[in-house]
């Protein structure tokens, strides 16, 4: 899988993800009512919102963006519906070639990560019936329980070509509170790093880069290049641009000197960029999906100076 995402940027010439994190308010009016119209101002008609607007959006970019990562928990708070929407966002995104990065953060042991890995990117058994749930490409991980919650993940990825993304150092502000103590003579997120490009030694492909990634934040610049040095063939998704307030130089250099090695993601600044003064101008909420593109190839065009 991993050899499938680089694939997709060098066609593309684009190393950005889009974030499907939808909200209500970044969705029109338009589209509000179409989906309250079918289904009442409840959480189906708000799940239905949402599957709506991300379309629109993938309807936009999917020939010019690699790959897209909704996050699970703008999803999920809306209960049954809202994961239905998640699945139909996932489904959607594939038939239109597209890569997913399901970011689902999750950390658990044993049974449970199991469980986890076999309804996101393995197969659940109904009486010897086997069914895919989610259908996720990659999927992202926390892994500070240990190598116990990662590798219940690795049989997985490898029986069905999927990959992870695990976190080293996040882009939040007080990430430093844990991830910067010092362990012995380095720091968390270097010891963390090491351990994650450890564990994907063992799952190279044909690129030279391994199906176990990395999640490093564009917001610091100086430990993206320290952990690119630990992590020379680990790719990275990188959090963080733009509305976080990083910017393209901050997060050059978490990318290695052939330009791989990265994929930058962009949320709200790309889903939202109709409500941005710098698209207003142009673009109107009836044109929310253009505005879209007309930031993902922005966003593509900045990156690429960087590179």
């Amino acid at each position: 899988m991993i050899d499938q995402l680089i694939k997709k940027i060098k066609e593309t010439q684009n190393p950005t993800v889009v974030g499907l994190d939808p909200r209500l308010d970044y969705i029109p009016e338009h589209i509000r009512q179409k989906a309250y119209d079918a289904y009442g101002k409840t959480l189906s008609g708000a799940a239905y919102a949402f599957l709506l607007f991300n379309k629109a959006i993938i309807d936009e970019i999917y020939d010019i963006v690699p790959a897209v990562k909704p996050q699970v928990a703008m999803y999920e708070q809306y209960g049954a519906a809202g994961m239905q929407a998640y699945i139909d966002t996932i489904a959607y995104s594939k038939e239109k070639g597209m890569v997913v990065i399901g970011d689902i953060k999750r950390s658990d042991i044993a049974s449970t990560a199991e469980s986890y890995s076999d309804g996101h990117i393995g197969r659940v058994l109904v009486e010897g019936n086997q069914f895919e749930v989610y259908k996720e490409d990659f999927i992202t991980l926390n892994p500070y329980l240990g190598y116990d919650s990662i590798e219940p993940y690795m049989g997985n990825c490898e029986a069905y070509d999927k990959g992870l993304f695990v976190l080293v150092k996040t882009s939040n502000p007080n990430s430093g509170e844990i991830q910067d103590i010092m362990v012995g003579s380095e720091h968390l997120y270097e010891y963390m790093g090491g351990l994650v490009s450890k564990w994907g030694e063992a799952y190279m492909g044909q690129s030279g880069y391994s199906r176990i990634g990395a999640v490093v934040g564009a917001t610091h610049s100086e430990q993206g290049k320290v952990l690119r040095q630990i992590m020379p063939k680990t790719y990275f998704l990188v959090p963080g641009y733009g509305a976080q307030g990083a910017t393209a130089e901050d997060l050059a250099g978490c990318f290695n000197k052939d330009g791989l090695g990265a994929i930058v993601n962009s949320s709200r600044g790309i889903i939202a960029a109709y409500q941005k003064p710098a698209y207003q101008k142009d673009f109107d909420a009836q044109d929310f999906a253009k505005a879209s593109r007309q930031a993902a190839l922005d966003m593509k065009a900045d990156l690429n100076r960087v590179l």
